[in-house]
């Protein structure tokens, strides 16, 4: 058998992973010409057709799932032995982070101070996006890691694995003084900012209204709690909903005003990662690190 030319596999590997040769020839930086000839190359070494076109999606044929299952594992390999080498080779080494934009980003710079040493051997990089679009991120290999508020369905991503670090409460929160409101009721009564119904807390919010009665008067819907809690400093007669450590702070903000916790709404905190990365020693502390500790 004649030698196998490793490009011609890459560039089906890339094909297949993303779905079109167009998307794949932009991340190759080829133009889909040229990625396509490499596969008809390919397509003759193997002696069949390799892809097949499903709507505006490519995707491999039956010889094709084959030959992808192994290409899979080895460039996969590829990545790990790059990764440990660099590891054990660069003195600032590059930490590249994914975080879901509906989690509190205070409780999230927690956890990333703890994963980076002292002798601050880590160079931090973050990057903010929603869970899916940083699920595909992390599946390129374009992050090292992924903080989100719900775990991975290994079944659907291969060779991605999530730990929960904690949960934290959920608390009602407004920026206009209020006089003994009565909660829950006073959600019905006053304009509301939830997370949007995307994230994992803005379903669980919107069940959690049904299953109390109350009809709520929502205003808006936040993808960053951040932003909403801006937008409701900015605009009277709102409450909000985040995580309850912003009690905290309505010991230093006087115009901060907690107007009721609901225990039974929990924000939860989990790292995603692929198996090689858990040779980094920053994803080890983030998988380390608990969460009701950081909040104690």
């Amino acid at each position: 058998m004649s030698h196998l030319n490793y490009n011609h596999l890459y560039y089906f590997w890339m094909v297949c992973k993303q779905g079109s040769v167009t998307k794949a020839a932009d991340a190759l930086f080829l133009t889909p010409q040229t990625v396509t000839g490499q596969i008809k190359s390919l397509e003759e070494r193997m002696d069949g057709k390799l892809t097949k076109r499903n709507g505006r999606s490519i995707e491999p044929t039956e010889l094709g799932q084959l030959i992808y299952k192994y290409a899979d594992r080895m460039f996969g390999l590829s990545y790990e032995m790059l990764d440990i080498v660099n590891y054990s080779q660069r003195s600032n080494l590059l930490f590249e982070v994914g975080v879901a934009d509906a989690l509190s980003k205070r409780l999230v710079s927690k956890v990333l101070m703890n994963a980076v040493p002292e002798d601050n051997s880590i160079h931090l990089r973050c990057i903010e996006s929603t869970h899916e679009l940083l699920l595909e991120q992390l599946s390129q290999h374009k992050l090292d890691m992924i903080l989100s508020d719900c775990p991975v369905d290994s079944s659907q991503s291969p060779g991605l694995f999530s730990k929960k670090l904690g949960e934290v409460n959920m608390s009602f929160f407004t920026f206009t003084p209020m006089t003994k409101p009565c909660f829950p009721n006073v959600l019905e009564k006053t304009k509301l900012l939830i997370p949007g119904n995307r994230s994992a807390m803005g379903r669980k919010v919107l069940q959690w209204f049904d299953r109390q009665g109350i009809q709520p008067n929502i205003l808006g819907e936040f993808d960053d709690v951040a932003l909403m809690k801006a937008f409701a400093q900015y605009h009277s007669d709102v409450i909000f909903l985040a995580p309850s450590v912003y009690i905290s702070e309505v010991k230093n903000d006087r115009n901060l005003q907690l107007i009721g916790q609901v225990d039974e709404l929990k924000e939860e905190y989990y790292v995603i990662f692929a198996e090689r990365m858990i040779q980094h020693p920053a994803v080890k502390n983030v998988c380390d690190t608990d969460l009701s500790v950081l909040l104690g």
